[in-house]
């Protein structure tokens, strides 16, 4: 059977909340976005960690999930965990919290009619509880989405290359050259999608040329961007 995934946007700001359904009959890529997503499948929290590359979830891998995806530099707050920990993992919750706070809030997601829902309300009461978010840390990401290089973003924001690079690994789990790439990928599969030529997607995402969009598609995402249009 075909995996029945939705997303919609979260009541808390700069979040998404979203659903895959029980087992599926075929394999699932989730590519890399600079997002960290908090987790819910039946009796565990967990944690998904920045991504440099594709994670993939097998044939038949097990459901219902529920997640909460922070937008990029959002997470660590809440978490009060670095990004940098816990980039290309899948953490139980357990292993940042305590296991006994974790079993008793994943039993509470458990019971909950609608455990996206719950798992949201969870996300709502870390965010009351966690220092306001660092609106350098909005202007870093808003100035890489724009397309503007890491030297232009650092100027912008008044950090020096070292400064920005401590910071980025903290809150992205990675340095800004990497968020970069990353975020030009995002922009260049989009366009993508919404039916624009290969060349002219490379041009306006910020590549090179075509074949720099290839090679960094074939990098990050493991296959051809025609394979993932498809998809």
């Amino acid at each position: 059977m075909s995996l029945t995934y939705a997303e919609r946007a979260s009541r808390l700001p700069r979040a998404v909340v979203w659903t895959r359904g029980a087992e599926g009959g075929e394999a699932v890529t989730v590519l890399p976005d600079g997002c960290m997503d908090l987790l819910w499948t039946e009796g565990r929290l967990l944690v998904a960690g920045p991504d440099t590359r594709a994670y993939r979830l097998g044939i038949g891998a097990r459901g219902p999930w529920a997640g909460v995806r922070f937008h990029p530099g959002t997470a660590p707050a809440l978490l009060g965990v670095p990004a940098h920990e816990l980039r290309d993992r899948r953490v139980d919750l357990a292993d940042i919290w305590s296991g006994a706070e974790v079993r008793r809030l994943a039993e509470r997601v458990d019971a909950a009619p609608d455990p996206a829902a719950a798992l949201e309300d969870l996300a709502l009461r870390l965010a009351a509880d966690a220092p306001p978010s660092d609106p350098l840390l909005r202007a870093v990401v808003a100035s890489l989405v724009a397309g503007r290089s890491v030297a232009a973003t650092a100027e912008s924001v008044g950090l020096g290359a070292r400064r920005l690079h401590r910071l980025a690994l903290n809150a992205f789990g990675y340095g800004p050259k990497t968020l970069a790439r990353i975020l030009r990928l995002q922009r260049a599969l989009a366009l993508a999608r919404d039916g624009v030529p290969f060349a002219e997607t490379a041009a306006r995402a910020g590549f090179a040329d075509q074949a720099h969009l290839a090679r960094d598609v074939r990098e990050l995402a493991g296959e051809p961007l025609s394979g993932l249009v498809r998809q």
